[in-house]
């Protein structure tokens, strides 16, 4: 996967960084600005990327 490659997110993902990006442009940013901010607050919200396994947002310590 290139770098900027957005193939490996789901399309909940997809649907939540467009409507991130909508709302930052209407705040008046740059569509680039606006694209950038979208997709860091989805991979912060999320990790980044369509992932897979049990647990894998668990946090807690055995």
């Amino acid at each position: 996967m290139t770098r900027g490659d957005k193939s490996a997110y789901t399309d909940k993902q997809k649907r939540q960084a467009q409507h991130i990006e909508h709302s930052e442009r209407d705040r008046g940013r740059s569509k680039e600005a606006a694209e950038r901010i979208a997709w860091a607050t989805v991979n912060k919200q999320d990790g980044g990327g369509n992932k897979s396994g049990s647990g894998r947002k668990s946090d807690k310590k055995h």
